[in-house]
C-alpha cells in the first residue's frame, strides 16, 4: 500500500517552488542543459517511459550567433528502457525555430548572417547509460550516468557549436512517502568552436523534487545547471542555470507541463515545456 504524506505536508514544497520562480533573477541563453534523469524507469515493476513534446522560451541568446530573440523547440523525445541495474537513455530535439530580436555581440567567425533575422536548424541529440549502483533492497537509490552529446547541428547557423561533448554524474534518489527527492552532480567536457581552446570542462548539475498528490497528479520542482570550471567564458559554453516548476497528469499515460525561469546570465528569462508520453 503506497502512503502518501497529509496535504498539509506538502504545501510547503509547493510554496517553496513558487516562490523560486518568482525571484529568480532574469537572464537569456543559447545551450539548453542537460535534463534530470528519468527517476521512473527505477520504479518497481517498470522498465520503459518514452516522451515527446515541445518547448518555447524568451529572451534566449545565440551565443555564436552574438543574437538574443525567441527559441521553439519542435519534437523533444526522451526514452528511457532499464534491464536489470542497466537503463539507456537517448534524447534531443529534432527542430529548433529561433528568432532574432536584438544584437548582444558580434557574430562568431563561422556563422552566417541571417537577413531576415530568423534561425532554423536540427537540435541536438544525446545517449546515456545509467548503472545502479546500489541493491533494488537499498532504502536509496544511487546511479552513474554517463553519455555523450551528438554532433548534429551545423555551427553556422549559430545556435548549437557541431562539437561532441561527453558528461558523467553520480546521482541518488530518496522517497520518503508522497515525497521524492533526486540530485546529480558531475562533469562535462564539452567541445568549443576556439582553435586556443578545444574542450572546456563544466560541472552539471540537477536536483529534482517531487510530490504526489495522487499516483497520477504529481508536482515537480527541479533546478538543472552547469557551472564553467575556467575563469572566463568560451563561446557556446556559458554557465546555464534553470527552475522548472511543473506537474504531471496521469501515471502510465501522463502529460507533463513546466514553468521555465532562468537564474543564470544564459538562461532563458521565461519559458514552458509541454510533453505526453507512456511508463511501463
Amino acid at each position: 500500500m503506497r502512503v502518501l504524506l497529509p496535504a498539509h505536508r506538502g504545501l510547503p514544497v509547493l510554496v517553496a517552488a513558487a516562490l523560486l520562480l518568482l525571484l529568480a533573477d532574469t537572464a537569456s541563453a543559447q545551450l539548453r542543459p542537460l535534463d534530470p534523469a528519468e527517476w521512473r524507469v527505477w520504479d518497481p515493476g517498470r522498465s520503459f517511459v518514452a516522451g515527446v513534446g515541445g518547448g518555447a522560451f524568451s529572451d534566449q541568446r545565440a551565443s555564436l550567433a552574438g543574437t538574443e530573440g525567441q527559441l521553439l523547440e519542435a519534437g523533444n523525445f526522451s526514452i528511457a528502457l532499464r534491464t536489470g541495474r542497466v537503463a539507456f537513455e537517448a534524447g534531443g530535439t529534432v527542430q529548433r525555430f529561433f528568432r532574432d530580436d536584438r544584437s548582444f555581440a558580434v557574430p562568431h567567425d563561422d556563422t552566417r548572417p541571417q537577413p531576415d533575422g530568423r534561425r532554423h536548424d536540427s537540435g541536438d541529440y544525446r545517449i546515456a547509460t545509467v548503472v545502479r549502483l546500489t541493491p533494488a533492497t537499498a532504502p536509496a537509490l544511487a546511479v552513474l550516468r554517463f553519455g555523450t552529446r551528438l554532433p548534429t547541428t551545423d555551427n553556422e547557423v549559430g545556435l548549437d557549436r557541431d562539437q561532441v561533448d561527453f558528461f558523467a554524474l553520480v546521482g541518488g534518489r530518496l522517497r520518503r512517502g508522497a515525497l521524492m527527492m533526486a540530485a546529480e552532480a558531475g562533469l562535462a567536457i564539452n567541445g568549443t568552436r576556439d582553435p586556443e581552446f578545444e574542450q572546456s570542462d563544466v560541472f552539471v548539475y540537477t536536483v529534482t523534487s517531487e510530490y504526489s498528490i495522487s499516483p497520477a497528479l504529481v508536482t515537480r520542482l527541479s533546478l538543472v545547471g552547469q557551472v564553467e570550471g575556467t575563469p572566463f567564458s568560451i563561446r557556446g559554453n556559458e554557465e546555464l542555470g534553470e527552475a522548472r516548476l511543473g506537474i504531471r497528469v496521469g501515471d502510465q499515460r501522463w502529460v507533463r507541463a513546466e514553468l521555465v525561469r532562468g537564474y543564470s546570465s544564459f538562461s532563458p528569462s521565461a519559458g514552458l515545456i509541454v510533453s505526453a508520453g507512456i511508463a511501463r
